[in-house]
């Protein structure tokens, strides 16, 4: 029986995880550090992958772990007193359309840490709703509700009308504003 080797689909969820990894953290250089993290976790935890389930779930898990896990050491340390972890920070430029990406990042980054990562899951990266609440270990009415009200309050701090036309040129954040992973696959 000639099995592959699940290490060979790894590089496949790079782009996915980073995205993710980005999502939460909106910081390039930690995103980066957390996707390297989560690969190095599920390359030596390999065994405990069980083959003909959803690899990208699998590490999209040990990433969300690795983030919740960081953030309980954080809260543990000094704040950036000097601003030396504030002068990395950057903001992506505007572009055209009704919505402006700088206004969307802003609301989107008010929202609580489980709204976001709700959205993130369903909307943007396509997880179906049991999917992602089985990588939160939450109920799926749990991860149904975060996203919704998620939605609500972007579309109140956007000030979106249920039927107004979205111009936008980001796949992904009209996926989490529109609610495209509403449905389960």
């Amino acid at each position: 029986m000639n099995k592959t080797d699940p290490r060979d689909g790894l590089v496949d969820h790079l782009p996915a995880l980073r995205a993710f990894a980005l999502s939460l953290t909106r910081n390039g250089a930690t995103a980066d550090d957390m996707v390297q993290d989560t690969v190095v976790k599920a390359w030596t935890n390999i065994d405990k992958f069980k083959e003909g389930t959803n690899m990208r779930a699998w590490l999209f898990t040990i990433l969300r772990n690795t983030y919740y896990s960081s953030r309980r050491k954080l809260n543990r340390e000094v704040a950036d007193v000097d601003g030396a972890f504030t002068s990395t920070l950057s903001v992506k430029p505007d572009h055209d359309g009704r919505m402006q990406l700088t206004d969307f990042k802003k609301a989107f980054e008010t929202l609580p840490d489980e709204q976001r990562e709700a959205l993130i899951l369903v909307g943007a990266s396509g997880f179906s709703y049991e999917e992602a609440a089985s990588m939160c270990q939450v109920a799926v009415g749990t991860i149904k509700s975060r996203a919704n009200r998620g939605r609500a309050k972007l579309a109140e701090m956007l000030q979106l009308e249920e039927d107004g036309p979205m111009e936008l040129t980001d796949q992904a954040t009209m996926a989490v504003v529109a609610g495209a992973g509403s449905t389960t696959k």
